[in-house]
């Protein structure tokens, strides 16, 4: 979706189920840290608002958005959090190796989400320049780890419930 047509932080409240009884994983590049521990802090803030304890995240950090599915292969391989939201910031340069790591961690976070019984979170901004990193990590067009949050609720909210039904 075009954030110029959408605010990331604009949700439905009383369509976010409780998280009070989830447990999250948070990976965070390093790389861009400016965005990214903005990113953190929208995701953070976002799930204790829905409930979840502060005990029941977990933030861990890799060096670049490169190594966030590793980050998060090995989150999940090792803790028993329930989802797994990953955040990073790729801006573009005059290379193109803005383009390999964001079809690395594209294809990456695919292949996390196939391969494991608990949904993986892209909370990977992937920008032009600065300034739309800056709008899209809490200012005009909203956090994006606000919207990655709420995703991970409703994605572990969905598995409880087709789980419950069987």
């Amino acid at each position: 979706m075009a954030t110029s047509l959408k605010n990331l932080s604009d949700y439905n409240i009383e369509a976010v189920p409780s998280a009070s009884e989830m447990k999250f994983g948070i990976v965070v590049s390093e790389w861009n840290t400016e965005i990214t521990e903005a990113l953190y802090q929208g995701a953070y803030n976002t799930l204790i608002k829905h409930g979840a304890k502060e005990d029941n995240i977990l933030k861990k950090y890799v060096p670049g958005s490169f190594e966030l599915t590793a980050g998060a292969k090995y989150m999940a391989e090792l803790t028993d959090v329930d989802a797994v939201i990953c955040l990073g910031c790729v801006i573009q340069g005059d290379t193109p190796h803005f383009d390999f790591v964001c079809q690395g961690v594209t294809q990456g976070m695919t292949h996390l989400n196939i391969q494991y019984p608990i949904p993986f979170i892209f909370g990977l901004l992937t920008t032009l320049d600065q300034q739309q990193a800056l709008d899209r990590c809490g200012g005009k067009h909203g956090n994006k780890g606000d919207e990655g949050a709420i995703t991970a609720i409703k994605m572990v909210d969905l598995k409880n419930k087709l789980k419950s039904a069987q």
